[in-house]
């Protein structure tokens, strides 16, 4: 298979691929084409469809199909001109050949978030992390195939997991290195801040905003969620509550940045740092991985807000 990732300026490219959109748009001379984006495990590519000839069969938005066509170039960027389209027959591809995943083995990464768990001492954290992960099959089943994000970081099957995991790994550091810091309740929110993903953003291979998560937000939709679960367990103590979910409310840690609170205790303020930490590192290793033919100068990349380099070894 010719991944997308390895699509280079110029060639000819036929082959199976996912359409994980398709928006019909007019030229300024009022001619109908196609705009697509296409989708393999490595990666997605924006595509037209110019000419709707006989050469282009009738497909939708998430089915399989075949392309022949060009790599092409448009304000330094790759996209890819499609000449042939049609549906892939059964039998024609492997669904795990286009949908992005984890590099660590999801079990592996769910084990290590129950371990974890087992070490929270507070009862009343360990009650309401247990309500969640061990005692709700259907909710941990989501939560290791759901991604992060729709593109930004970990926009891949396990990612929320991964980006949960790496998250309360750090905050243990964090932990260890600030004893002032309570380290039950900053693995509590470090594991439960983003669990408003799952209902913010669609299941693959759709993996797309709902319209939950557009009208209020993974912050808004877990701190929720998590108030739920903590007024089901007898006896948790108000303050506890509060301290919770203003780490959840406030793990953006600005206003601008989507934060209805500022961090106001240090743990919160922790929280963010490890957040802010593990979706830079891994926008940084998507781009890293993304230009591995690439020497020097990268350019200038608008999440990360700078122009930026790989490191020469």
């Amino acid at each position: 298979m010719h991944y997308i990732k390895d699509f280079r300026e110029g060639e000819n490219v036929s082959g199976i691929y996912f359409c994980k959109s398709k928006v019909s748009a007019k030229t300024k001379t009022d001619r109908t084409y196609y705009n697509l984006v296409l989708q393999d495990k490595t990666g997605t590519m924006d595509t037209k469809v110019w000419d709707l000839n006989n050469g282009i069969e009738h497909f939708e938005p998430h089915d399989y199909i075949f392309v022949e066509g060009q790599v092409t170039s448009f304000n330094n960027q790759l996209q890819f001109t499609a000449r042939r389209i049609r549906k892939a027959r059964e039998g024609e591809y492997d669904v795990a050949e286009y949908m992005p995943v984890s590099p660590y083995p999801v079990e592996k990464m769910a084990n290590a978030v129950m371990e974890m768990i087992s070490g929270i001492e507070n009862p009343h954290l360990h009650a309401l992390l247990s309500s969640f992960f061990i005692d709700d099959a259907e909710f941990l089943k989501l939560f290791k195939k759901h991604s992060a994000a729709k593109s930004v970081h970990h926009g891949f099957i396990g990612g929320l997991l991964h980006h949960s995991l790496f998250v309360a790994r750090t905050c243990e550091f964090l932990a260890k290195q600030y004893p002032i810091l309570n380290r039950d309740l900053l693995i509590t929110a470090a594991l439960l801040h983003d669990v408003g993903k799952l209902r913010e953003i669609s299941e693959f291979p759709e993996n797309d905003y709902t319209d939950e998560g557009q009208l209020l937000g993974h912050i808004v939709i877990g701190s929720m969620w998590v108030d739920e679960h903590i007024q089901k367990i007898d006896g948790f103590p108000k303050k506890l509550r509060d301290e919770v979910l203003h780490c959840i409310l406030a793990h953006h840690g600005e206003l601008e940045f989507g934060s209805p609170k500022k961090p106001a205790i240090i743990e919160a303020l922790a929280l963010s740092f490890a957040d802010n930490l593990d979706a830079k590192m891994e926008t940084f290793t998507e781009l890293l991985n993304a230009n591995q033919d690439v020497s020097g100068w990268l350019g200038f990349n608008r999440l990360l807000d700078s122009n930026v380099k790989k490191t020469e070894l």
